[in-house]
């Protein structure tokens, strides 16, 4: 190759290379994938939202009576460790909001033990926050709900109990409809919009959408 001939190839070569990099540069950078959350994420529960509101309302729920008009019902069982995990993070700035959390607490069939099964039906039967907070100020197993009427063996304990699981039951078949997959906990609060909103959201990933959706900064 001549001399003229090899230079005009490298002025060529070289103005390809700048052609292609200013391109790339142009190129809009590729979106970040979409959060997928779990369990089917955050959903309004517009189908039979109805019957949803009666069995909240209905429940034996527990809460420090912050509001009635903002609230947060959170689905749980004593030893749930993502659900111990919420209330240790979230409900100091939930309360601080001014958001009342409505605890509806449950005794899994076949996974609970007698002195859970008690603090349950005791829950039901009386909603005081103040034992809520002394049964969850202590380790799991520290409580042997000494000086309550036995789930087990009380009649109408027995029945708070059942009516606890029956909920759940319930609420199960009503969150499917509505794309939420029942899981511990189980979240629902009411959006701008006066509908109700929820997701079973036992993973952290889903905490900043649930702060969002209450107002809270992102933390």
């Amino acid at each position: 190759m001549t001399r003229p001939a090899g230079f005009l190839a490298l002025v060529l070569a070289a103005a390809l290379a700048a052609t292609a990099a200013v391109a790339l540069l142009a190129s809009p950078a590729p979106a970040e994938a979409p959060v997928v959350l779990p369990n089917g994420g955050i959903h309004s529960l517009t189908r039979d939202e109805d019957r949803i509101r009666t069995l909240l309302t209905e429940a034996g729920w527990v809460s420090p009576g912050l509001s009635k008009t903002r609230w947060l019902y959170m689905v749980s069982f004593r030893s749930c460790p993502d659900c111990i995990r919420f209330e240790t993070e979230q409900f100091p700035d939930v309360h601080k909001a001014g958001i009342d959390t409505r605890v509806i607490l449950v005794a899994r069939r076949n996974r609970s033990t007698a002195p859970e099964r008690s603090g349950v039906a005791e829950i039901w039967a009386h909603r005081d926050w103040r034992t809520f907070e002394t049964w969850t100020g202590m380790p799991v197993d520290a409580w042997t709900a000494d000086g309550l009427p036995s789930a087990d063996t009380d009649p109408a304990r027995a029945a708070l109990l059942e009516k606890s699981r029956a909920l759940v039951d319930a609420l199960k078949p009503l969150l499917e409809e509505n794309g939420v997959r029942f899981a511990y906990p189980t979240l629902i609060w009411q959006g701008p919009d006066g509908h109700l909103r929820g997701c079973a959201c036992e993973d952290q990933i889903t905490y900043p959408y649930i702060r969002a959706e209450l107002g809270l900064p992102k933390g």
